[in-house]
This record gives C-alpha cells, sequence and structure tokens, in this order.
C-alpha cells in the first residue's frame, strides 16, 4: 500500500512540477527560483529530520550516496531549470519519458541488468522516434527550443545516472538521509553558482512565481525527492523511472489549460511515440516470455 501511494504521490507531483518550474523562473530568474527552491526545501527536510528524531549517517557509503543524490539535486535540476526557459512546460516532462531508456541503459552497463532483449531495443527505436518528432516541432519554434529538448536530455541522463549510482553503492540508508544529504551537499553550490552568475536579488516577484517556489521547495523537494529514494529503495531503478509513463500527458495537458501552451499534431505524436516506447519496454519481453511459457494442446 505504501508503495503505491508514493508511485500515485510521485505521478502527480512530476506532471506539475514541470509547470512550477517555468512559473518559479519567470522574473526572478532562472537560478534565483532554483536557488531558492532548494534553500525553502533544505529547510524543511532538516525540519523533518528533527520531527523524525533520524540521524544523519557519514560512513563512507554514506557520503558516496550523498555525492550521487547530488547529481540529481544539482546537476539534474539545474539544468532542467535552465531549458525551461525554452521550451512549454508540458514538453519537459514529455522528453523525461525516455527517462526509463536510459536508465536501462545505464544499468545494462553498470549494473548488469538485462536490457537489450529484442522489446527493449523496439522501444528505444520507438523513443528516438518520438524524441526526433519533438526535434521537428522544436525547429518550427525556432533555435532556442532545440537548446531546451537538449538540456532536458542532459537533465533526464544526469538523474538516470543519479539513480544507477545510488543503486550501485547499495548503502542501504533511509530515503529521508539520502535527500538531506544531497541538499547539505548541493545548496552551498547552488548559492556559489547564483552568486557568481547572477547575484541580485528580484525588486519583485510575481505571487505565481512565489507561490511556485514555495510548492517547488516545500511540496515538490521536500515530499516528491524523499518519495522518489523511498522507492529506489525498494524497487530497481528502471522500474521507479517508469513514473514517466503516466506523468507526461497529465503535464502537457495541464500546461495547455493553464498556460495556454500549444498542443500540436508533431508534439502529439511525438508523445504517443514515447509513451508507446515506454509501454514496449514494460511488456513487450513479458509477454513474448509468457506466450513462450504456455504449453500448446
Amino acid at each position: 500500500m505504501r508503495i503505491s501511494l508514493a508511485y500515485i504521490s510521485i505521478i502527480l507531483l512530476w506532471a506539475t512540477t514541470p509547470l512550477a518550474i517555468k512559473w518559479s523562473g519567470e522574473g526572478p530568474g532562472f537560478l534565483f527560483g532554483a536557488t531558492s527552491r532548494m534553500v525553502v526545501g533544505l529547510i524543511c527536510i532538516l525540519l523533518m529530520m528533527g520531527l523524525s528524531k533520524q540521524r544523519m549517517l557519514w560512513h563512507r557509503k554514506a557520503l558516496q550516496t550523498y555525492l550521487a543524490v547530488t547529481l540529481q539535486i544539482y546537476g539534474s535540476m539545474l539544468t532542467v531549470y535552465w531549458a525551461a526557459q525554452f521550451i512549454p512546460s508540458g514538453w519537459i516532462s514529455v522528453i523525461y519519458g525516455l527517462l526509463p531508456l536510459m536508465t536501462a541503459l545505464l544499468a545494462a552497463i553498470w549494473l548488469g541488468e538485462r536490457s537489450l532483449t529484442p522489446g527493449k531495443l523496439l522501444s528505444y527505436a520507438l523513443g528516438i522516434g518520438g524524441l526526433w518528432v519533438m526535434f521537428g516541432s522544436a525547429l518550427q519554434l525556432g533555435h532556442d527550443a532545440v537548446l531546451g529538448i537538449t538540456g532536458v536530455l542532459v537533465s533526464s541522463f544526469f538523474q538516470a545516472a543519479s539513480s544507477v549510482w545510488v543503486k550501485r553503492i547499495d548503502a542501504n540508508i533511509p530515503a529521508l538521509s539520502q535527500v538531506t544529504g544531497g541538499l547539505l551537499l548541493s545548496v552551498p553550490v547552488y548559492l556559489i553558482t547564483w552568486a557568481v552568475f547572477d547575484g541580485y536579488w528580484p525588486a519583485e516577484i510575481s505571487p505565481i512565481s512565489l507561490a511556485s517556489i514555495i510548492y517547488l521547495g516545500a511540496i515538490a523537494t521536500t515530499f516528491g525527492f524523499v518519495l522518489y529514494y523511498y522507492l529506489l529503495i525498494h524497487h530497481s531503478a528502471t522500474k521507479v523511472a517508469l513514473v514517466t509513463l503516466v506523468s507526461p500527458v497529465m503535464a502537457l495537458l495541464l500546461g495547455h489549460a493553464v498556460n495556454h501552451e500549444p498542443l500540436t499534431m508533431k508534439v502529439a505524436t511525438g508523445t504517443l511515440l514515447i509513451l508507446g516506447a515506454l509501454l514496449v519496454h514494460e511488456f513487450f519481453d513479458r509477454l513474448i516470455s509468457s506466450k513462450q511459457a504456455t504449453p500448446h494442446r
């Protein structure tokens, strides 16, 4: 039951996060939006640690895990904040739909998981096809949109690498500690990055930007990250990444309805190809195996 609730919660969070990321950076800038989110998140997560009376672990594997989590919290998040300037928010979730495919490939290389079966190869081909269609749609919006898609791809890769790295370390430490350690390492780097490349406190922050920052820091970071690493403790990195099977369609519809983002035929086609890739990735080999196991009469 806890696992199911965690999956449902993350699906809802991942469907709403792209739009909140875009809103949080409009006005104050993406660096301020990302940095302030992580500061809020760190404050909330430390409060949770205090209330739960959980102690941080500082042994070698724990430190390695915190570093791996930092790759996601700093590397992946900062990249997607930068990319969100250039593309509709719904596209972020669609391109993140390729996360399970990236995770499976990295897990095959790094963890020795079986990820090069006929079904998996077919899913990779469909995913590349969907991405190609999305790039075609981006070219119509201009050079900046291509940069945005590329940024989200890099962000997805960092997240996939982070999750596989955490599984490889296998430190067996609580999810709350993992996120706390990652934020403790990430927030100083965020502050330095903001100070060096921006350094200006925004003269005015719109209510929607402020609300987005608070939502992302207090909810998406505090609960979203903890639930993500909680699932990663109990399931394979590839299976956890399958959260992206549902959230892209929800994010596209939300962006279209609330933020008036374009929903063209090319975007819909690319989305369907990527979702088809995820379905094939998850179920094709199982279907073939079940048919082979069924005795012929």
